[in-house]
């Protein structure tokens, strides 16, 4: 009559080393806009993150929004385009980018973390200069417009919130020297957090279990992959589009001393505990070369 119990028992215990190792460590959650989708999903997600919290662990929670600023983008008769993953941002565009990111899904998110029992704080890269950027220059005689790259990230600021009792949630709008407003690829902010601050583990949440070899077939899923494996696949093609912004966040934040970085799943129920707590763990983990050949 007790297995029942005695499974529940060995799976906490499965968990116990994971725990003991990211005690009082920060991981960084990329929680992109297309594993938004389902409200069930989300709820597991966000339970997760709180329970990272209760733990000792310190999340820190980057988010994206891409489907919903399409929405409104559609509402309001804007037209969207995008170059290598990125969204063109005219100033119309930028608007409608700062309403629903900072506005509507921040908020969104913080106030379903707090119901759940955690502290969260919405931000997005104008709070106290958390993000500073200056614009992306002209590539292949493309102008993305009113899309940034970071410069600078306030960490000190960042480290205060996410080491005390609060869950740092990061809308990734951030400014120029000037004030002005510019649109960043979220999964390039969790990159940059990442490194900035030297987080243990770097995590994407995105709507296909990880990196494929052949990014058409689920059953061609990579475990693990090296950094120099993945230039090998952006050149070849097999990574491309929105795919690329995630791998080249691992990519940063591999190589400025994250010791994990990760893509899962997030359209699955709780991906985080199910990667970070279990021996087996799911999607893809990126290291570096070094660490291949030790």
């Amino acid at each position: 009559m007790y297995e029942e119990y005695i499974d529940k028992a060995n799976i906490l215990i499965e968990a116990l080393p994971y725990i003991q190792k990211l005690a009082g460590k920060t991981i960084v959650i990329k929680y992109g806009g297309n594993a938004m989708t389902d409200d069930n999903i989300t709820k597991t997600i966000l339970q997760d993150i709180t329970l990272l919290k209760y733990i000792g662990v310190n999340p820190i929670v980057v988010h994206g929004g891409g489907p919903e600023i399409n929405k409104m983008l559609g509402k309001l008769e804007i037209a969207s385009s995008f170059h290598n993953g990125l969204r063109i941002t005219d100033s119309a565009t930028m608007e409608v980018v700062q309403m629903v990111l900072t506005g509507k899904i921040n908020k969104d998110i913080v106030s379903q973390l707090n119901a759940m029992g955690g502290k969260a704080v919405g931000l997005c890269g104008k709070d106290a200069n958390l993000i500073r950027v200056t614009k992306r220059q002209a590539k292949d005689g493309v102008d993305l417009g009113y899309v940034g790259d970071v410069v600078e990230i306030n960490t000190k600021f960042l480290k205060m919130l996410a080491q005390e009792e609060y869950i740092p949630v990061i809308a990734p709008v951030g400014a120029d020297d000037q004030g002005n407003s510019y649109n960043i690829n979220a999964d390039t902010v969790a990159g940059e957090i990442a490194a900035a601050i030297h987080a243990e583990k770097l995590i994407f949440l995105t709507d296909i279990d990880g990196i494929r070899a052949d990014k058409n077939e689920a059953a061609s899923l990579i475990s693990a992959i090296s950094v120099d494996e993945i230039h090998a696949m952006i050149d070849s093609g097999a990574i491309e589009g929105g795919m690329i912004p995630k791998v080249q966040g691992c990519i940063k934040g591999i190589q400025s001393g994250v010791n994990r970085t990760h893509i899962l799943n997030g359209t699955i129920a709780h991906p985080l505990i199910l990667e970070i707590f279990t021996d087996k763990g799911v999607g893809t983990m990126v290291y570096s070369e070094k660490e291949k050949q030790a």
